[in-house]
C-alpha cells in the first residue's frame, strides 16, 4: 500500500512537471482554404456565433485587403477575466487572422491558453477550468473551417509566460505605459472614443469591450499610419502573425494605459532575433506616440 501510494505521489509530480515544462505558440493554424477571403471570413464569423462566441469588430490590419482580423469574445471569458484586477481585460478578447497570398488564404488565431497565461500570471491557475472551456469551444467552433490545428510562431516555455520578457532589462506584462489620466472613467471612455470615431492620428476602432460596473473598458486599435503604423513593422517582423493585431488601450478608473511595445510585440513574436527587432527600434515608441494623443 506504501509503495501505491509513493508511486501515486511520484507519478503526480512529474505530470506536474511536464505539464509546467510544455512549449507553447502564440498562434494556432487552423488550415487553408482556396476560397476569398470575405467567404473565408463570414464562414468564420459564422461558426464562432453559432457556438456563442460574440464578435466585436472586424478590419484589415495595414488596410490591405489580403489580411484580415476577426476580434471576438464570449461571456464566461469576458466574465472570469475581469476577476483579475490588474488588466485581466486584456485578455477577453481573441482574434482570428486570415491572410491572403498565392492564391490561398491561411486561417489562424491566437493561442488562448498562451494569452491567458501571460495577461493573468499566476490567476490562469484559479480559473483554468472555465479558460480551457473557453480554449476547446473554440477548437470546437473553428473545426467548421478547418482541421489543421497546430502550433506556430515560436515557443515559449508555459511556466515562463507569466514573467514573460524578450530580454534582460527589458519590460514585463507589469510595465505597463500610462497614457493618461482622467478626472473619471466616463471623461476617458468619452474622450478616447471621440478621437478614435474621428479616426485621430490615421487610427482606426475595431471594437471597444466595456464593464460598465467595474468601470474598465478596453480598445482595440488599428494603427494605420502608413509611416510608422502596421504597414511599416508588420512586413518586417512577419505578417502571417497578423492575428497580433489590433493594439489595445486599457482604460480601469481613470487611467488609460497600454502594454510596453517590447513586451507585446516580443510576446506575439517570440521568435525574432534582436537583428530583425532593431529593424523596428522606433515602433514601440511610435505606438505610444499615437496611443497617447488618442488619449487626449
Amino acid at each position: 500500500m506504501k509503495n501505491l501510494i509513493l508511486s501515486s505521489i511520484v507519478l503526480l509530480f512529474f505530470v506536474g512537471s511536464f505539464a509546467q515544462n510544455i512549449s507553447l505558440s502564440p498562434y494556432i493554424k487552423v488550415g487553408e482554404s482556396s476560397e476569398s477571403i470575405q467567404q473565408i471570413s463570414d464562414n468564420v464569423i459564422n461558426a464562432l456565433k453559432s457556438n456563442s462566441f460574440t464578435i466585436l469588430g472586424t478590419y484589415n490590419p495595414s488596410n490591405k485587403s489580403s489580411l484580415k482580423v476577426i476580434t471576438f469574445t464570449k461571456a464566461s471569458l469576458k466574465n472570469t477575466v475581469i476577476k483579475v484586477t490588474d488588466r485581466g481585460a486584456l485578455a477577453a478578447v481573441l482574434k482570428v487572422g486570415l491572410v491572403q497570398k498565392d492564391g490561398k488564404v491561411t486561417i489562424s488565431y491566437t493561442n488562448p491558453e498562451y494569452i491567458f497565461r501571460a495577461y493573468l500570471g499566476d490567476n490562469y491557475n484559479l480559473y483554468k477550468s472555465t479558460l480551457s472551456k473557453v480554449s476547446s469551444d473554440l477548437k470546437t467552433a473553428l473545426s467548421a473551417v478547418g482541421s489543421e490545428f497546430s502550433q506556430f510562431g515560436g515557443t515559449v516555455k508555459a511556466d515562463k509566460l507569466k514573467t514573460y520578457h524578450y530580454k534582460i532589462m527589458m519590460p514585463y506584462f507589469t510595465d505597463p505605459v500610462v497614457l493618461n489620466e482622467f478626472s473619471s472613467f466616463e471623461e476617458g471612455l468619452k474622450t478616447i472614443e471621440a478621437n478614435l470615431n474621428s479616426k485621430k492620428g490615421n487610427t482606426l476602432l475595431v471594437y471597444k469591450l466595456t464593464y460598465e460596473n467595474e468601470k474598465v473598458a478596453v480598445f482595440g486599435v488599428g494603427l494605420q499610419n502608413k509611416e510608422d503604423g502596421e504597414a511599416h513593422f508588420l512586413p518586417i517582423i512577419g505578417e502571417d502573425h497578423v492575428a497580433a493585431m489590433p493594439y489595445e488601450i486599457i482604460l480601469q478608473g481613470t487611467k488609460a494605459t497600454m502594454l510596453h511595445g517590447k513586451y507585446r510585440i516580443a510576446l506575439h513574436w517570440p521568435e525574432l532575433t534582436m537583428g530583425t527587432f532593431m529593424k523596428i527600434m522606433s515602433t514601440p515608441g511610435d505606438i505610444e506616440d499615437t496611443l497617447e494623443e488618442i488619449c487626449k
